[in-house]
């Protein structure tokens, strides 16, 4: 099966690392000099608060032959690294602070390295004298220098601080960043928290009544899926085919919850058979497997229709001898079978009636498309000692969307727990889009 590929909108992002990081900044605080004459008669060093203003005698005295040789024509930058680190040491202040902080960010594009450049980038920002106009563009370019130093948690938390400050170019959103965000969770392994980022990022759109781009589900979803994340990776699915209900989506969610878990033929069938409810099943094993299933022994009604389906959508040659001999099998059995049901009904109905004939009823019933009858069964079976609730439940929920009781079958599935509660969360997304379709979806954005 063909799934997600998680196509990479971050070829902007990175994009804007080439743009954003080669760029020297300017620090705009008053220069140690200045600032040192100024307060030479207020303040010894000693009395200096670390998180205040102002310079140290210290700090201006490497700060200003550094500066002069880092700016002087032909400097040899490289040979002033020890100084350089040296003086990133000494800032204590803010002022200090943002001082030091330029010149590092600014030697470091020209020794082109960028765990420096993300040194100087910190060091501003910690000093909190980054003009306002200009720390949402800082915030995002310390994030790009700590994710390309696969520092993943510190670049999460400057992203987000860009996405506060409300950074945007003409490439980059916040559509993308959010994204951004959730990629430094998968980046580092944590899946769970990434996931946990984009579900409440959707909810929160779609709370405010926003569409959602499909790729954000895509994404979680690849990202759930790949890496086998349970339950998550239901909950992603169930959100996506709510959102984005098409026929391909559907016939991958199946398949997704299918290869994800190894059914028995009763569950493997109330899987493939929300499959033809939904319109997704097209292919000539899926329709196999399905009559393997149902086997026309035991539904034969069920069956004869499956086949014809198959045949009308040419999904299965005429000439192919299994489906052949299954419908043959089918066409033998019906009239009997459908002769039995008012016996079956009887016997099902009555008070001593054991659980074995009360699910064989709810399960003919069901298959002849009485829901009603049905729902009742499963209803009754679903109250007796040793029934497989989880299966009456998952049984029942499916007969209500049957008879358009959508409300009710969303209650009912998600009462269910164990290995059906897969399939029971698909079906409660089928109710629900029966229920009330979603409004239009976002256009694609291409991420």
């Amino acid at each position: 099966m063909q799934l997600f590929t998680m196509r990479k909108r971050a070829s902007n992002l990175a994009l804007a690392v080439a743009l954003a990081t080669g760029s020297a900044v300017v620090a705009t605080a008053v220069f140690p000099a200045e600032a040192h004459a100024q307060r030479k008669k207020k303040k010894k060093d000693a009395e200096q608060a670390p998180d205040g203003g102002g310079y140290s005698e210290t700090f201006v005295a490497v700060y200003q032959p550094l500066n002069a040789s880092i700016t002087a024509e032909g400097a040899d930058v490289s040979a002033l690294r020890p100084q350089i680190d040296s003086l990133a040491g000494l800032a204590n202040t803010q002022d200090e602070k943002i001082v030091a902080g330029g010149l590092v960010y600014n030697a470091a594009i020209t020794l082109q390295d960028p765990l420096m450049q993300l040194q100087g980038m910190e060091l501003m920002l910690a000093s909190g004298k980054v003009p306002a106009e200009q720390v949402a563009r800082y915030n995002f370019i310390a994030y790009q220098l700590a994710n390309g130093a696969q520092d993943y948690t510190k670049a999460r938390t400057y992203l987000l601080q860009a996405i506060a400050n409300n950074f945007q170019t003409e490439a980059i959103d916040a559509d993308a960043m959010k994204v951004a965000v959730a990629q430094t969770y998968f980046a580092s392994n944590d899946f769970r928290g990434g996931l946990s980022y984009l579900k409440g990022e959707i909810e929160a759109r779609q709370a405010q009544g926003q569409a959602v781009d499909e790729e954000w589900y895509r994404i979680g979803l690849s990202a759930a899926y790949k890496n086998e994340i349970v339950p998550e990776v239901y909950d992603f699915t169930n959100l996506w085919i709510r959102a984005y209900p098409s026929t391909t989506n559907w016939r991958d969610a199946v398949n997704l919850t299918r290869n994800l878990n190894t059914y028995d033929d009763n569950q493997l069938l109330d899987l493939l058979r929300l499959s033809r409810k939904a319109g997704a099943l097209n292919e000539k094993n899926d329709y196999i497997l399905y009559v393997e299933s149902a086997d026309p022994r035991r539904l034969p009604k069920e069956v004869k229709d499956l086949i014809e389906d198959a045949y009308s959508k040419d999904a299965i040659s005429r000439d192919d001898m299994y489906i052949a001999d299954s419908l043959q099998t089918a066409n033998g059995r019906i009239a009997s079978d459908r002769s039995d049901l008012p016996a079956l009904e009887r016997d099902a109905a009555a008070g001593n009636a054991g659980l074995r004939t009360v699910v064989a009823a709810a399960n003919a019933f069901y298959s002849y498309g009485q829901y009603d009858k049905a729902a009742r069964f499963y209803k009754k079976a679903i109250g007796m000692p040793g029934v497989d609730a989880d299966e009456a439940l998952t049984r029942l929920g499916m007969a209500e969307v049957g008879m358009g009781q959508y409300g009710s079958a969303q209650e009912t599935l998600a009462q269910v727990n164990g290995v059906r509660a897969p399939i029971a969360k698909l079906w409660q997304a089928f109710a629900a889009e029966k229920a009330a379709p979603m409004a239009p979806a976002a256009p694609a954005t291409g991420m």
